[in-house]
């Protein structure tokens, strides 16, 4: 691992949060780099295992030559099924480290950022039937609702209807002419910003982001086990928004269940109560960890709660 590929946010808090067993099973959701994964092995013993996902291929080349580690290049959406191929259906720690790798940011030709102009593609995944400038040539009404809902874009109608009359002119999209196009629409002294959320809208429209994180926090009830720790890095509210629900309650919807005498069935209990962020000195050397935020909590062994949550 090369030390520009990315480096590792909140590396110690979410180790700790893992309140790793050197005997244990753990699974880093998002390899990258290898950061975070480095440190588990290094707190595990010789029975201890680690299983990766990371569906960008450009990560093999970081995986360490260890016996107990395996990685398994697919997205974590289908975290269940994939570790059942490698005989593991109980894990003691999940750790999810989301959005996208330093690595990714800076590879002009993936077409993540703003600062780098390259082929608007954006797919985490190459094996993606379609990058960003698909959207790009679709229905205003469809871009739109991206660009309002993952993007939270002030009047997104406008930035839709003008992406759609950019498209019909010329079908190359690149990440200086998405730039380009939408700069005239930005609120005064706040360009970045507006720039920065269209592009996190048309990421996440395309790479289903926030589907794979539903589709993992609800596989993480069934492969806990009591005492299993799950830890989330998000760095945008709508990521910590779904991660703080279900944390608190087992569902999206954030509302705790109940049996008939009132009793709560939420099947984590949190480790940390607010979410964990950066301190100064690692936002300064890292600028990727100013929007991190880390939460915490461990699968607890309430009867109740477990068989109320076989059906999700």
């Amino acid at each position: 691992m090369t030390p520009a590929y990315h480096v590792p946010v909140l590396y110690t808090a979410s180790l700790d949060g893992l309140a790793i067993d050197p005997a244990g099973t753990y699974v880093d959701v998002t390899f990258g780099g290898g950061g975070h994964s480095r440190g588990i092995l290094e707190k595990l013993g010789p029975d201890g295992r680690l299983l990766a996902f990371d569906c960008d291929p450009d990560a093999a080349a970081n995986a360490p030559d260890d016996p107990r580690f395996t990685l398994i290049p697919e997205n974590f959406r289908y975290i269940r099924n994939f570790l059942r191929l490698h005989s593991v259906t109980k894990v003691d720690g999940i750790l999810a480290d989301l959005g996208v790798s330093s690595h990714q940011f800076d590879t002009a030709e993936r077409g993540f950022s703003i600062r780098e102009d390259g082929d608007l593609d954006m797919r985490m995944d190459p094996r993606l039937v379609d990058g960003a400038d698909t959207l790009l040539g679709g229905n205003e009404a469809a871009l739109t609702i991206v660009l309002r809902n993952y993007g939270e874009l002030p009047r997104p109608h406008l930035a839709a209807k003008a992406l759609i009359a950019a498209h019909s002119e010329n079908s190359k999209w690149s990440t200086a002419r998405l730039c380009d196009v939408l700069r005239p629409l930005a609120p005064r002294q706040k360009e970045a910003q507006y720039l920065a959320q269209a592009f996190q809208a048309l990421r996440i429209a395309v790479n289903d982001e926030l589907g794979a994180l539903e589709d993992l926090l609800k596989a993480s009830l069934s492969l806990l086990g009591p005492g299993g720790r799950l830890a989330v890095i998000s760095y945008h509210s709508l990521e910590d928004r779904m991660v703080k629900r279900f944390m608190r309650a087992g569902n999206l919807s954030g509302e705790v269940p109940k049996d008939l005498r009132g009793q709560h069935l939420a099947p984590f209990d949190k480790v940390t109560g607010k979410a964990l962020a950066a301190d100064d000195e690692e936002k300064e050397r890292n600028p990727r960890a100013r929007s991190a935020r880390l939460r915490v909590a461990h699968r607890n062994n309430h009867p109740a709660a477990a068989e109320n949550t076989q059906a999700i």
